[in-house]
């Protein structure tokens, strides 16, 4: 974008820079041609010239208390030119001249006289009296074309199109969104539960400011989403200033860094200074690591421009107050970059983390999305919900609308479970290749492959679930086995991590079992088993060799903290490869013993995507099980997932808080009651035990 950028500026200059010496030729082609074929001449020369009889004609015209005189040679004069630029011209033949004369009796009739004594024809004009004016307008003219050819040229190199200008360098490019164009609300918002409860607070300050204000209570100035892309950070802000119906100004941290030094610090004053004209505001940085990464890291130098930028947004938020209702929300991927002094309380007291959704979550974006678009009866979205573990909301809005564009260049007046799927498909692996041409001992090598990592899937059932496998091409790949866990999952244990590599494996081990010989099929399945393995070993601490270690996979750390260089020894290396190694063999072993133990189910399954190509969750179990297909069946959980409103998320934040302050009463409640049952106990006992507690502590006290 910024390589566009200067690019159109730099075309831009050109163009003016051609339109400015155009117009320069063209004033000097009006004014200057007159000075090639025109002398001025003295009024002695004037009077010998007239007294040869060289001259043609004059025009004698008063004015400025002289006589005017102009006038043409009866033939071709050869003068000497001033030297100036042009060197290479060092004389000129003209046919006019230009004199003056002074406003007396005398000179008129010398001239006179000897006019008619020659024959030269003679005209007497009436004096200007607009000469001045002329002369003004024609001074002016040029130089008026050549400020306006400047300022143009200015203009452009502002960035404004002509708009603003160089003086607006400094000036924020945020503008505040209306209140009341801001339709979106928490209720557009789904898969982020939790995250508007925490937001409530934020609303209410804005929308009430005295309530805590009174009460001592100072609003975070500001927040920070982090997360994942197409979480629905942006999303969210907006819907913060929609509940709010405040203003809303959003600046991406890019926006702030131009090529001249200073313009992001201007441009940061220039923003909160129109939010606090608009309070109560929000001022929305997105990407805010493009200008709050941490300094001192030796990159761009001390003095560089993001710097300034970021020191004078540390100013800024420490420069005004909380009850001026001025809140900053800011996004970010990567929150481990930036600068400490920028979290730090006082700052962006409040840090929020917006993941990937849950099922209910993705199921509640998935109605969101699903609101302006017909669907068929046999879409269940709940299911898909459960299809797709890891999408964000801008995966799910992609996949409906992915899904609309094939039904309707299906000519389809609805979207049905066909076209999701294959949307899903052409997502995960790109469109189908139906042309491909396939032998048929390849498609059958394939099939056989897939059903190998179903077969291993299925009976290693504990952690994952098979959802779907293919034998069509797609992308790059023949056809592909989508295994998925049975509940969303937040840690992974070594039991599972076993499953997943052996149900990585069990593609080639279907070959060897089948074949007995290898194909390449099963390259990335070796790069993802590999990946997991190295895992297991480097950073979940999983290998006995090793121990509880952590040797990769460290974000908090960046490149140029580590200078490139690994934080082990080369004997720490040879064992992680040992170790990788003795796990993907382990796994491959795993798969053959499950392959020769079924491998009538393997000859089922791959004959019968021989057969259909594609086969569902419902399909390959019963396949296994019974040998037959059946048809697919809805779930009976009817529960609708959706997004909650702002109401139900303030609701939901109270009947939290009220249930926390209920535990702590009552947890308080028990402490006394049980202070106050010792302290009867303690009472009894000293009345019932006080000489064999005094013995005691004698006995203590002497064997001591």
């Amino acid at each position: 974008m910024n390589n566009n950028r200067r690019g159109g500026f730099i075309r831009s200059s050109l163009f003016y820079i051609i339109v400015f010496l155009a117009v320069v030729g063209m004033i000097y082609g009006l004014f200057g041609n007159d000075k090639t074929s025109s002398k001025t001449i003295t009024s002695s020369e004037f009077i010998k010239a007239l007294d040869r009889g060289q001259i043609k004609n004059i025009t004698v015209q008063p004015g400025n208390s002289i006589y005017n005189i102009t006038g043409t040679y009866k033939k071709a004069q050869t003068v000497n030119q001033d030297r100036g630029w042009n060197v290479l011209q060092q004389k000129q033949r003209v046919t006019k001249f230009t004199t003056t004369l002074l406003p007396n009796d005398s000179s008129l009739k010398e001239v006179t006289e000897i006019s008619k004594d020659t024959n030269t024809d003679v005209t007497t004009k009436q004096a200007e009296t607009s000469g001045f004016w002329v002369n003004l307008l024609v001074t002016l003219v040029p130089t008026l074309l050549l400020v306006g050819v400047f300022y143009l040229m200015m203009s452009q190199a502002g960035g404004k199109g002509g708009q603003g200008g160089m003086m607006s360098f400094g000036k924020s490019k945020a503008k505040p969104s209306d209140p009341k164009d801001n339709k979106v609300r928490f209720a557009d918002v789904a898969g982020a539960e939790e995250e508007k409860q925490e937001l409530v607070e934020v609303v209410e300050f804005l929308k009430a400011p005295k309530k805590f204000v009174n009460l001592g209570a100072r609003i975070p100035k500001g927040v920070l989403l982090e997360g994942p892309p197409g979480t629905g950070k942006t999303l969210l802000a907006k819907a913060v200033a929609g509940e709010a119906r405040v203003p809303f100004f959003s600046m991406s941290g890019s926006d702030f860094v131009e090529m001249f030094v200073g313009v992001g610090a201007s441009r940061v004053r220039d923003l909160f200074e129109n939010a606090k004209k608009a309070a109560p505001a929000i001022i929305f940085i997105d990407e805010i690591d493009a200008v709050g990464r941490r300094r001192g890291t030796g990159m761009g130098g001390g003095n560089d421009e993001r710097e300034q930028t970021l020191n004078q947004i540390l100013i800024e938020m420490d420069g005004f107050e909380g009850s001026e209702g001025v809140i900053i929300l800011a996004s970010t991927n990567r929150s481990d970059v930036l600068d400490p002094a920028l979290l730090r309380s006082g700052r962006f007291d409040r840090k929020i983390l917006i993941g990937a959704p849950d099922v209910k979550g993705r199921e509640a974006i998935l109605n969101v999305h699903a609101k302006n678009k017909p669907l068929a009866d046999d879409v269940n979205l709940k299911m898909i919900a459960q299809q797709t573990p890891g999408y964000v909301g801008a995966d799910l809005e992609n996949l409906l609308n992915e899904a609309a564009l094939l039904a309707a260049r299906r000519n389809k007046k609805a979207i049905d479970a066909a076209d999701i799927d294959e949307a899903e498909d052409r997502i995960f692996q790109g469109p189908a290749k139906t042309n491909r041409g396939m032998s048929e001992s390849e498609r059958r090598t394939t099939a056989f492959h897939e059903a190998g990592h179903a077969l291993v899937g299925l009976v290693k059932s504990e952690a994952n679930i098979v959802r779907k496998v293919t034998i069509v091409p797609r992308g790059r790949i023949g056809g592909y086995a989508l295994m998925t866990p049975k509940a969303d999952r937040y840690n992974l244990k070594y039991s599972e991590a076993k499953e997943q590599l052996a149900g990585l494996m069990g593609g080639r081990a279907a070959e060897i079992a089948m074949f007995n010989e290898a194909s390449s099929g099963a390259s990335n399945d070796f790069q993802q088993a590999t990946g997991l393995a190295r895992q297991m070993v480097t950073a979940f601490g999983m290998s006995g060799k090793l121990g509880m270690v952590q040797l990769e996979g460290n974000a908090s750390v960046g490149y140029a903290e580590t200078a490139g260089n690994r934080s082990y020894s080369e004997e720490t290396s040879r064992l992680i490869d040992e170790e990788v190694r003795r796990l993907s063999s382990e796994a491959f072993d795993d798969a053959i013993e499950i392959i020769k133990m079924h491998k009538d189910k393997l000859t089922e399954i791959a004959e019968a995507l021989l057969e259909v190509e594609t086969l569902d969750e419902k399909q390959i179990r019963d396949i296994y099980e019974t040998g037959q297909f059946t048809r697919k069946v809805s779930q009976d959980d009817n529960d609708v997932a959706r997004a909650s409103s702002f109401e139900e998320a303030k609701a939901a934040a109270d009947a939290k808080d009220s249930e926390s302050e209920e535990q702590y009463h009552d947890q308080k409640d028990d402490d006394q009651q049980a202070s106050d049952d010792a302290s009867d106990n303690s009472g009894e006992k000293g009345q019932d035990e006080s000489g064999p507690k005094s013995d005691e502590q004698s006995t203590h006290h002497d064997d001591k």
